[in-house]
């Protein structure tokens, strides 16, 4: 695979999200747990275009990344990218809400025994509360909102960053979210012409059943 520079990283993650629209002030928490979420997100109302966001508010505000809605993750995960791939994120890592799909664990020791906790991938969220549902399903639901060619932006961002991971630090997450889920979703996800194909297609579609038939003009 010929890797491409970070600059180029930049001008796919630029072209392919460029054109996405602000999903409003009102459709930016996905969550009610809390305050916090709610606090979080309203940094960003009426933040319209999120090329103009400077790295320090995203820096100060990246738990956003948890609690915004599917539209709002989209629209503004673009910006935490760039950022983070010229070097100006301290605390925000957009890395983790794009490697959900191989399982972690720690060791806790609790007085005389030692637990281990997993999360991520096949591990299991919270049967009580989401049933059956795993770490792998929900970071799947969570994705699906980019289209093909945000995807191949992404694909570009990680091997990007797989490759400046001398360490290995993230290397065995990276590749496993590669081959689970963004390879695929890069080659079929729907295209942002198909988005805006079904846009169009409800606005047609509303436009003519609002239409006065001529003997009721």
């Amino acid at each position: 695979m010929v890797m491409i520079s970070k600059g180029e990283v930049i001008g796919q993650i630029l072209v392919a999200f460029g054109d996405n629209e602000y999903p409003g002030d009102n459709f930016l928490c996905g969550s009610i747990e809390g305050s916090e979420p709610y606090e979080e997100t309203a940094v960003f109302k009426g933040k319209a275009d999120w090329r103009t966001l400077e790295s320090g508010l995203l820096d100060a505000h990246h738990s956003a990344l948890s609690f915004f809605s599917e539209g709002a993750f989209r629209f503004f995960l673009p910006a935490f990218l760039i950022a983070d791939l010229r070097n100006e994120l301290l605390s925000a890592e957009p890395l983790f809400h794009l490697t959900g799909f191989s399982v972690t664990s720690i060791q806790i020791p609790a007085n005389s025994r030692v637990f281990t906790r997993r999360g991520g991938g096949s591990t299991l969220m919270n049967p009580k509360r989401y049933g059956a549902m795993t770490f792998a399903d929900y970071a799947r639901y969570r994705l699906s909102v980019f289209t093909r060619e945000e995807a191949k932006a992404i694909v570009a961002y990680l091997n990007f960053s797989k490759e400046a991971d001398t360490h290995g630090i993230n290397t065995a997450q990276i590749v496993e979210a590669l081959n689970a889920f963004w390879l695929d979703r890069a080659e079929h996800a729907p295209s942002e012409e198909s988005l805006k194909t079904h846009l169009r297609e409800g606005s047609e579609f509303i436009a003519h059943l609002l239409k006065k038939a001529p003997d009721q003009a």
